[in-house]
């Protein structure tokens, strides 16, 4: 639209939002309408044409008790007792005209407050049987709405049974897009009529106040656009001085410019129906016709009825649409989260996967703005321009999502943006920097057919400036250039999902990063260890090896002696614990690199297991051994065999002194850990040394007493650790020693790369 365009829109808009379509102070003169007390039942308000359908005068029933116009038979105070939040039919009601005859009336009451609005409107002899034939009706319509493959169908369906009930000429259905414009989806006409399918009606024609209406009362009837409004009398309440509010009767008195705009449609009578979801107005089946046209009670409670059973099959009909659209869109974001999981970043990751990333979207092209720099995928504007974007959205779009379906209208400023795209869709994805996702949608030149120019004209009457509404519904095109298919709702709150999740991983990846840094800084600890033992409990071995060499070689160059072979055990003893102390460093080593694959493991079977294969070193030694039932983990089976293999060795080898030794392998839950304990009765250990044991190449016990590298129980630690669990123990000197490993009942965070 043109700016002149848009600005008589605007002050229409303002004008008609200044209409007091609420409180018209008068109602249409098909029926008439009474207002009581809620106490005495007294006649506080009425319409004048009360005088047209019973013949007394308006002025003279001020004041009765409303049973003097009822009939003393009525029994009001049932009748009229209940919430009435609602306007609710009471049936029907016969009334005595003043001269004596008798006239059946539809009646239905609604409550504002302490009083009570009660409208009548005239009832013929079918109205029952209209009423318990409305069953079969709905019925059918149910079946056939329920197997309707999309909106378009059901709104067709909808529009059919409308016009049949009715006979109304024309009947259409449209629905209002995200800035309030009508598109007619569905039409019955008859010959004689224009006709609308596929025309676009402005948002001007129904003003914010008259949506709020239709969606507070669902059905509104016009019988005649040349009727006389029956004014209220008073015309403001005498308790409280304000006008009634008449948003909820059938009689209301409309606007006269919305007569008006009937008029130059060629409709004589009208009715609309709302189809309300959640609580919005998602469009209407209007129905006009070019004679005056009395819709009975009965006909508009069916249409009423149509109008919601329509309303819940759209909103069950898009809510699967938006569930699947958004299933789809979870499933992309898998994809692309597990592409960054597996890569050191989150735009390797995403650059992986290009044909995903666009097609999240239905993007043609995307940036990714990280700490590395931004980039870019598909058809994507210069550098500079993306480097602008993002500056403009730092400086000016604090919220998580940003969304345009119009770059030339929204973000003009930023060059050459829209040559390349008609929308963009950015996500942030960090807390502190200025790091996005950002979609970018093509142009799509669209041309919408209007009924009529889609203004009201603005015209000079008497010196003012006065708005009519515009006289031609004849199609009026306009092209639309610059914009984007628009942003759902459900890709935005996809891209909403997928920025939680990556930051999620980022935050994961700096959690990562933080072990990493505490690992090293153990490692850096164990290899000073490491160092000094190499120098230290490395050097007597090597040493030996040496000097044996020389001696055998200086002595029994010939021939091997009994001497030789004393050298020559040496040698092979050195040498044994050389390589055994080797492989120890070699498996402690490998406990930092290799990955842990956790599942559910059996603790009584692998304990069972371990006690099989360690037969050989404890055959001939008399063990009293006491396993208790043991739980199942959730742990890496090889690494917690080697851990209690290593512990079972150890209460093995420390109970050697005893006649009887006594090993008791036992579990019990302590909160969200399984603690599994080994307990034996050999040398234990002095406890102020505790934190000792599990260190590299720490032993509380000389080698001469016990063999042993000092590097089994630095493994078992090394293990829980890498499991998320704890590991210490207890013991007294002469009195045992009981070693204590906990691990969680499940790991929480994820094992795969912490190394």
């Amino acid at each position: 639209m043109s700016d002149d365009q848009t600005a008589v829109m605007s002050a229409a808009e303002a004008w008609c939002a200044q209409e007091p379509i609420r409180v018209p102070g008068s109602v249409q003169p098909h029926g008439f309408l009474l207002v009581i007390d809620d106490t005495e039942l007294r006649i506080r308000q009425l319409s004048q044409s009360v005088q047209t359908w019973l013949g007394h005068a308006a002025e003279a029933l001020l004041g009765t008790p409303l049973v003097a116009l009822l009939g003393s038979d009525t029994p009001l105070a049932a009748r009229l007792t209940g919430d009435y939040g609602e306007p609710h039919h009471l049936g029907v009601i016969t009334l005595r005209h003043a001269d004596g005859t008798l006239r059946p009336f539809e009646w239905v009451v609604h409550r504002q407050a302490q009083l009570l609005v009660l409208e009548f409107e005239p009832a013929d002899g079918s109205s029952e049987q209209a009423f318990s034939g409305m069953y079969p009706l709905v019925r059918t319509f149910v079946n056939r709405i329920h197997e309707a493959v999309d909106v378009q169908t059901m709104c067709a369906l909808a529009v059919s049974e409308v016009k049949r009930i009715t006979g109304y000429g024309r009947v259409v259905a449209y629905r209002f897009d995200a800035d309030g414009h009508g598109h007619v989806i569905a039409e019955e006409v008859d010959d004689g009529y224009d006709r609308y399918l596929g025309l676009h009606f402005p948002a001007s024609d129904i003003p914010a106040q008259a949506r709020a209406l239709y969606v507070l009362n669902r059905i509104r009837v016009i019988q005649d656009a040349d009727y006389t409004p029956s004014p209220l009398l008073p015309p403001v309440n005498p308790e409280n001085g304000a006008p009634l509010d008449l948003s909820l009767a059938m009689l209301r008195s409309v606007s006269p410019v919305h007569l008006q705009y009937m008029k130059n449609m060629g409709t004589q009578a009208s009715m609309s129906v709302s189809i309300v979801i959640d609580n919005a107005l998602w469009g209407l089946i209007s129905c006009h016709d070019h004679a005056p046209s009395p819709v009975r009670f009965h006909t508009r409670t069916a249409c009423e009825l149509l109008g919601n059973i329509l309303s819940l099959q759209i909103e069950a009909k898009e809510a699967h649409e938006v569930a699947t659209h958004m299933l789809s869109l979870r499933q992309q974001v898998v994809h692309m989260l597990s592409a960054m999981a597996d890569r050191d970043s989150v735009h390797e990751g995403l650059l992986a996967m290009p044909g995903v990333l666009l097609g999240f979207a239905r993007a043609s092209g995307a940036a990714i703005v990280t700490a590395s720099g931004i980039e870019r995928v598909g058809v994507v504007p210069p550098l500079h321009s993306v480097a602008q974007l993002v500056a403009w959205l730092a400086a000016n779009h604090a919220a998580e999502v940003f969304t345009s379906d119009c770059i030339s209208r929204d973000l003009p400023h930023i060059d050459g943006l829209a040559e390349f795209a008609g929308g963009v869709l950015a996500v942030s994805i960090s807390e502190l920097h200025p790091h996005y996702l950002i979609w970018l949608r093509p142009e799509t030149v669209r041309t919408v057919s209007w009924a009529g120019e889609p203004v009201k004209v603005q015209a000079e009457s008497d010196g003012q400036l006065r708005l009519n509404p515009r006289a031609s519904f004849a199609s009026w095109q306009q092209t639309l250039r610059g914009f984007c298919i628009p942003w759902l709702p459900a890709e935005i709150d996809g891209a909403l999902e997928l920025r939680g999740a990556v930051l999620g991983i980022v935050l994961r990846k700096a959690e990562e990063l933080a072990q990493l840094a505490d690992e090293l800084k153990k490692s850096n600890r164990e290899l000073e260890s490491f160092s000094y033992s190499v120098s230290h409990d490395l050097r007597a071995p090597l040493r030996h090896i040496a000097s044996y060499a020389e001696l055998l070689v200086d002595t029994e160059q010939q021939a091997l002696t009994e001497r030789g072979q004393h050298f020559l055990d040496n040698i092979s003893e050195s040498a044994r614990f050389a390589g055994q102390l080797v492989d120890n460093l070699l498996t402690f080593s490998q406990m930092g690199r290799s990955e842990i694959r956790p599942t559910r493991v059996d603790v009584g079977e692998l304990i069972a297991t371990i006690q099989r294969e360690m037969l050989p070193d404890y055959a001939d030694r008399q063990i009293e051994w006491q396993i208790h039932p043991m739980p199942s983990v959730w742990a890496d089976n090889t690494f917690l065999h080697l851990a209690l293999r290593n512990l079972i060795a150890n209460a093995i080898k420390y109970t050697r002194l005893r006649e009887v030794a006594q090993i008791e392998i036992g579990a019990q839950q302590e909160g969200d850990e399984d603690v599994i304990s080994i307990r034996d009765n050999g040398v234990g250990f002095d406890p102020q040394y505790a934190s000792k044991l599990y260190g590299v190449f720490q032993r509380l016990h000389r080698m001469e007493e016990f063999e042993g590298t000092g590097i089994g129980l630095a493994n078992v630690r090394r293990i829980v650790e890498r499991h998320h669990g704890r590991t210490w123990a207890e013991g007294q000197p002469g009195a045992g020693a009981t070693f204590h490993i906990a691990l969680p009942r499940r790991i929480t965070n994820n094992t795969k790369n912490n190394r």
